[in-house]
């Protein structure tokens, strides 16, 4: 298959959804494509819930359905199995947000735990993530990273975020799972950075078990990826990393404006695209040292890292590489890898409704604000519609 046009099969795409399916997708992307109908609904959705209206089995019928695969892990066994039937892994995603105290940091550490033992017995689940705020205070890294004293009490608060880390970090090694550890804001991410670096030294021995997030929407990050390398190769041990675009744009601008520094992002949208590209190149070149998961939407980003794991004979199963995208979207590049051979997971966001509604109304916003691509999905479902005749 010419690789160029490898992405428009939407026969392959979208194999696993059935008739009705399909058309609940393309009236979502249809929705989503309107920006002001994603703030109004968002409005509502919120509303709603706060006024503990009965929307949760609406919600879970329409948007919830399409980009999570259920309430508990249990749950979304049905959409794993499915997928795996293509050859597309799934790292179970706790979509959890805002919780803000011990007992929400332990039970997010219990809950990983749990999917990692989970995974150990499920070949289609080779891979974990978890966010560094799952486990600690946004405060407490951020004091961290800008080089403030903690206080005697918050120093044992942070001894427990280092110990559920490290508790995680075990069991991972133990079982032979890969961990991602997501990337977050900038001014809090440093002292994640030193956290991930130092499990990293401690677990990534032999393999990577452990990986950090680069954004690369921050023009820092190259400069980063190569400063850790060679504490990686001094240090003897592997280094791993998800690389992705970034997740909080405006937030990152307007704080910057707000407090009067340079901004931490990259000033156009080529200039991120130019810095994914260049961090993907750089740990293609360097994958003896480090391994890569590829987590984009970007179809361009995605031929690239083909033609170089072709040039540099880089088999499609190796291990070291992995391309990833979010359930619910980009299943024309997910599932056409997967088809090609390549290693290819979804991120399955799972949680209760009401819990899970920040992430997903952060899906939607997202989607309406990436030029392209609710089009792009739009056009693909449409192609595919005409396909089947509907």
């Amino acid at each position: 298959m010419n690789t160029t046009t490898l992405f428009d099969n939407t026969e392959v795409a979208f194999a696993l959804k059935n008739d009705s399916q399909l058309e609940r997708a393309y009236f979502l992307f249809k929705m989503i494509s309107y920006e002001p109908m994603v703030r109004i609904g968002t409005a509502a959705t919120n509303f709603a819930l706060k006024a503990k209206l009965p929307v949760e089995g609406l919600i879970r019928s329409t948007v919830f359905d399409h980009f999570c695969g259920g309430v508990n892990e249990e749950d979304c066994l049905p959409v794993i199995d499915n997928m795996f039937t293509k050859g597309v892994s799934a790292v179970l995603d706790y979509s959890v947000e805002g919780k803000e105290v011990d007992a929400a940091f332990d039970d997010c550490r219990d809950k990983i735990l749990k999917i990692i033992k989970f995974a150990d017995e499920k070949e289609a689940m080779p891979i974990v993530v978890f966010k560094p705020t799952g486990f600690g205070r946004f405060h407490l890294y951020q004091k961290l990273g800008e080089g403030k004293t903690l206080t005697s009490e918050e120093k044992e608060e942070w001894d427990r975020v280092v110990a559920r880390f490290d508790t995680v970090c075990k069991l991972a090694k133990d079982k032979d799972v890969e961990v991602l550890i997501d990337g977050e804001e900038s001014w809090m991410q440093d002292a994640a950075d030193d956290l991930c670096e130092a499990m990293m030294k401690k677990y990534n021995t032999t393999k990577p078990i452990v990986y950090n997030t680069l954004q690369t929407y921050r023009w820092d990050r190259l400069d980063y990826l190569k400063s850790l390398h060679k504490r990686a190769k001094a240090g003897g041990f592997k280094a791993g990393f998800k690389i992705v675009r970034g997740a909080y744009m405006e937030k990152e601008r307007n704080r910057a404006e707000e407090k009067g520094y340079d901004s931490p992002i990259c000033e156009s949208k080529v200039a991120t695209d130019e810095n994914f590209d260049t961090c993907m190149r750089y740990i293609l070149n360097n994958l003896n040292d480090i391994s890569l998961f590829i987590g984009t939407h970007n179809e361009q980003s995605c031929y690239l890292a083909m033609r170089m794991m072709e040039e540099k004979g880089i088999e499609k199963t190796d291990n070291n590489v992995w391309f990833g995208q979010l359930y619910g979207m980009s299943d024309h590049i997910s599932y056409n890898l997967a088809a090609q051979g390549y290693n290819v997971a979804k991120y399955v966001p799972f949680g209760p409704v009401k819990d899970v509604m920040p992430y997903l109304i952060r899906r939607a916003e997202e989607n309406t604000s990436v030029a392209g691509q609710t089009s792009r999905e739009l056009n693909l479902l449409k192609q595919e519609r005409k396909r089947r005749k509907l």
